[in-house]
Order: structure tokens, then sequence, then C-alpha cells
């Protein structure tokens, strides 16, 4: 199998955000171990309006739309890099979830929560499993709970603990691979009769 292409979706679109840091990480991290090749679909550049129907049934959607629903069909996993507001995950990742429906079918998708507190987006795991689970995507059984973001990660995706960081992320990253190759396996036999 060619090497992987996996799509980082940076979710928070607020000024000062911190899980941006952890997308810049993931980036870094899957280019240095030659694991993938990478881009970040960054929901603060598209800044779309709040959804009021899925792109399949839109008469005339907006290119920026539908660049992202190419971006997210063409990556062969999905890693959500998503920070924890109120015990949830934000409005602008549920409106970027909600748009598309057959592009996220079966796709492979790890989560990473994020938040500036002690207990890294552990609340937000949940209900964001369960829309993707609805839409009938396959999320990954493995978690990287970022605590303290602002103290674990510098703007520019630098892990303060470098030995750490790669020590978590390496059994979440290789959970999301196996996935990845699994579907390609899977997608490869024929269909049953």
């Amino acid at each position: 199998m060619p090497s992987p292409h996996i799509a980082i979706l940076s979710a928070s679109v607020r000024d000062g955000r911190k899980s941006h840091r952890v997308a810049l990480f993931f980036e870094r991290y899957l280019k240095e171990q030659a694991l993938a090749s990478t881009e970040i679909i960054d929901l603060r550049a598209y800044d779309f309006p709040l959804f009021h129907e899925r792109l399949m049934h839109q008469q005339d959607p907006s290119a920026p739309l539908l660049e992202y629903a190419a971006r997210v069909k063409r990556a062969d996993g999905i890693l959500i890099v998503t920070p924890e507001y109120n015990g949830g995950y934000p409005a602008a990742l549920k409106n970027a979830v909600d748009v598309l429906y057959p592009e996220w079918r079966r796709k492979p998708i790890a989560i990473s929560t994020v938040s500036d507190g002690p207990f890294g987006g552990s609340q937000v795991i949940t209900s964001l499993q369960f829309s993707l689970w609805k839409i009938r995507a396959w999320t990954v059984p493995a978690m990287f709970p970022v605590a303290k973001a602002q103290e674990a990660y510098a703007e520019d995706g630098t892990p303060t603990d470098p030995e750490r960081s790669a020590k978590h992320a390496k059994p979440f990253v290789d959970e999301l691979l196996w996935c990845v190759q699994a579907k390609a396996l899977m997608d490869a036999q024929p269909a049953p009769k």
C-alpha cells in the first residue's frame, strides 16, 4: 500500500486557540516519522455559514464547501483535533461534520481532545464519537487527550516534552494507520454477493 494521506482537521475557530498547536504537532510528527502525507484542514480558514443543509442536497454549494468536501473525501484517514467547550465540542466542528455525509462513510477518524484544564477534553470524546458513528464514520479506538495545552505545546506545535508527546502519539497514530490499512484491504476485496 502506498503511503496514506492523513488530513488533520483543526476544529477551533476562536481567537487565541490552543488546540491548533496540537494539529501542528501531528502534522510535523507524521512527516518526521515518514508515516503519511498530511494536510491541515483548518476550519478557521473556511468560516462556514451556519449549517442549513447537507452538501448533497444544496442546489448551489459554495466553492469553499466543495473544496472542503473534496479534501475530506480524498484523505485516507482524518485526525480531528478538537477543544472542549463546556463539556462539548465546538459548533464549528458540528457544522463541518453535519454538512457532509457520504464523504464520512467508513472513513477512519482518530480524535484528539484538547483543553486548557487538567482533564484533556475527556468529556467531549463520547458526544463526538456518537455523531460520527451516526453518519457511519469509523472512529478509531484510541485517544490522545491533551491537558493544559497552553503549557504542553508552543504556538508552532513544538511539544514542551518531546519524548512524552512522541510516546503518547505513537500508539494513537499507529491505531489510525492500522485502520486506514484495514479499510484499504477491505476496499480491495470483491463485494459480497
